[in-house]
């Protein structure tokens, strides 16, 4: 049958939140009954100076709801940064469960538009300016009803928030199984779907930074990634369930943000190569003194972290590596490492499967089940190719399990080079070439070629002032074990990797780039 079944392995299933006897089947619950627990815990600040406890977050949510005037089931897609007022609109709309489509605020009439067309959006929500683009006039470009916050001004105490009166609202869902939020993927290698989401699905996802993270009460972590991303319901979820709080930056400048994170004691850092990078040059700027004082682990989710980058990380902050995770918009947190692991494993795996959750290798692929698995896509007729005839989601991912039950990413189906007929996976090219000490950062790409179907293109950022050229990559390669088929035959420089939101390497991008240099040969060098 060709089926390459080679074990399956479970996440144990435990459905008490730590503290409880039960388990709030919504999300408006759990930040209700969290409020009620711990009225005073702050579970959400921003670089504004500003931040609400668990009690503050839901009375605010509630008083938004009602000034928004949603309706129950009503679609409401926004564009925000990463702010309070995201988190407390997230939290309005769950209070009426409407329908909830975040959108990445960096997206585009292109990309809006699609998005919205295919939801069916019945109010847009965004900022009439911010950042100098009319996001609100976009969607009055676009034909949709918008409601405008204002933005532009000084951040001052008071939400940009519509606020109203909290009696008029119906009650609050009951049920966690229906769906209620809609997110898109980054689009890195094909063009976005909506999946659908319910609050047990996008709750699940928690179960990870819980249980393997091990978030909990005093953890401080600093994001400046888009809170629009399905990971910001997770880590929201995260913190209403274990304590800790989330710190919001909706502008990352490498520059002076690292600083500005410094000044919340964060325990946890993240998320991805340019993040990293910056914290570690923050560190030079200051000194000898820690900058980070009371870290204790940095975690990774968006893209493979290069192993001489954790090595800096681990001597220069003392962590013991970078705990990585995997997941996907349509399954979040399907696994994460943990800080006490081996090392070897830290710098490998992407962990164990959380909480719940199954994982199996069918023909190198690995497949998911659990209860953090989305409900379908917008376009129902994407659904067959994405579950197989047993119900498991089909990642598109390429990886193994060891003995332990970790799992290690080695590919994209979608990222397999074609050369002569065998497939290669760009990973592992990029895994080597990173190892290379002029690389400090690597792309590869399959670009077509009459001869092979697809040639290796490396494109790098060299380290530095560091001068390096194809032959020595190659031959790096051959030292380091790659086969000689698999070794790239032309080489591209950039000063900067297009990366999306999380991080990851947005190739379509490059390899429309390479194809507009039509003279290689001039702006790259390749075998002959």
């Amino acid at each position: 049958m060709g089926r390459d079944v080679r074990r399956a392995v479970t996440g144990e299933v435990d459905a008490r939140p730590p503290g409880t006897g039960s388990t709030p089947v919504t999300f408006w619950e759990l930040l209700a009954s969290t409020a009620e627990r711990h009225p005073d815990r702050v579970v959400v600040a921003d670089d504004h100076g500003r931040s609400l406890t668990s009690e503050q977050l839901r009375d605010a949510a509630e008083r938004a709801a009602a000034g928004l005037g949603v309706r129950p089931g009503q679609i409401v897609s926004w564009q925000l940064p990463t702010v309070l007022e995201s988190v407390v609109l997230m939290a309005a709309l769950a209070r009426v469960g409407a329908v909830q489509n975040p959108v990445i605020p960096i997206l585009r009439h292109r990309d809006v538009g699609l998005i919205t067309s295919q939801v069916g959006t019945e109010l847009f929500v965004a900022p009439e300016s911010w950042r100098g683009f009319a996001h609100a006039e976009m969607g009055r470009e676009l034909g949709l009803d918008t409601y405008a916050l204002e933005f532009d001004d000084p951040v001052g105490p008071e939400l940009r928030l519509p606020m109203g009166d909290p009696t008029s609202l119906p009650a609050a869902p009951s049920s966690g199984d229906e769906v209620r939020w809609i997110y898109f993927s980054s689009g890195t290698t094909a063009a976005p779907k909506g999946a659908r989401h319910t609050d047990e699905s996008t709750m699940a996802s928690s179960w990870a930074i819980v249980d393997q993270l091990g978030f909990a009460t005093g953890d401080r972590y600093p994001i400046a990634w888009p809170v629009t991303h399905i990971g910001g319901i997770a880590m929201l979820t995260a913190c209403l369930r274990a304590g800790g709080c989330l710190v919001l930056f909706d502008v990352f400048d490498p520059s002076t943000t690292p600083e500005r994170m410094a000044a919340h004691r964060p325990t946890i850092l993240g998320s991805a190569l340019p993040f990293f990078r910056a914290y570690l040059d923050a560190q030079v700027r200051h000194g000898d003194e820690p900058l980070f004082a009371e870290l204790r682990t940095c975690t990774a989710g968006g893209a493979p972290t290069p192993p001489e980058l954790v090595r800096e990380l681990v001597e220069t902050f003392g962590v013991p590596g970078v705990v990585q995770a995997y997941g996907l918009t349509e399954f979040p947190m399907a696994t994460s490492a943990t800080r006490d692991d081996a090392p070897d494993v830290l710098a490998r795996s992407s962990g164990r499967v959380a909480r719940g959750v199954q994982v199996r290798v069918v023909d190198r692929e690995l497949r998911l089940k659990g209860a953090q698995c989305f409900r379908g896509y917008v376009d129902e007729t994407l659904d067959e190719d994405a579950f197989d005839d047993e119900g498991w989601f089909r990642t598109g991912d390429l990886g193994h399990l060891d003995d332990t039950g970790n799992v290690y990413i080695t590919g994209r189906l979608k990222d397999v080079i074609i050369r002569n007929a065998e497939n290669i996976s760009a990973l592992e090219i990029e895994d080597v070439l990173l190892r290379h000490d002029a690389v400090a950062d690597v792309a590869v790409v399959g670009m077509p070629d009459s001869r092979t179907g697809e040639r290796v293109v490396a494109v790098v950022r060299a380290e530095g002032g560091a001068e390096v050229n194809l032959q020595a990559l190659v031959e790096h390669c051959l030292t380091e074990g790659l086969a000689r088929q698999k070794c790239p035959v032309e080489l591209h420089f950039v000063d900067e990797m297009p990366r999306n939101p999380m991080g990851k390497v947005v190739k379509q991008q490059l390899a429309q780039a390479l194809v507009e240099r039509a003279d290689a040969s001039s702006r790259g060098e390749r075998l002959r």
